[in-house]
């Protein structure tokens, strides 16, 4: 019941995040910017959310990180290749996703 209750609230948090302007300007591709910097953190949230909603059960040992071109690293375990390569496809499947490195390993458990 606790793990559906987090899901959904993680979920409806997603949805509310705001809107984010995806233009291209000079002040884009500086990090420290915060323009760029929600951007990229959205990215981040939406496959956060996506890996949630498909009840991956190794999200918390996968970490995402965005940079500012739109490239998705994707770090940490999981506990099968099945769960990596579906991580991966929710990842390239995501809006405003450029490309996706993958540096997921397989641990069967902790």
């Amino acid at each position: 019941m606790k793990t559906k209750l987090a899901i959904a609230c993680l979920i409806v948090g997603a949805s509310l995040t705001p809107v984010v302007s995806y233009s291209a300007d000079e002040t884009d591709m500086d990090r420290s910017h915060p323009k760029a910097f929600v951007k990229d953190s959205a990215i981040t949230m939406k496959i956060k959310s996506k890996l949630a909603a498909q009840h991956v059960t190794s999200l918390g040992r996968i970490h995402v990180d965005t940079d500012a071109n739109g490239v998705v690293w994707l770090s940490g375990t999981a506990r099968s290749q099945d769960a990596i390569d579906k991580a991966v496809s929710i990842a390239r499947e995501t809006e405003h996703v450029v490309s996706v490195k993958n540096e997921l390993t397989i641990k069967k458990d902790d």
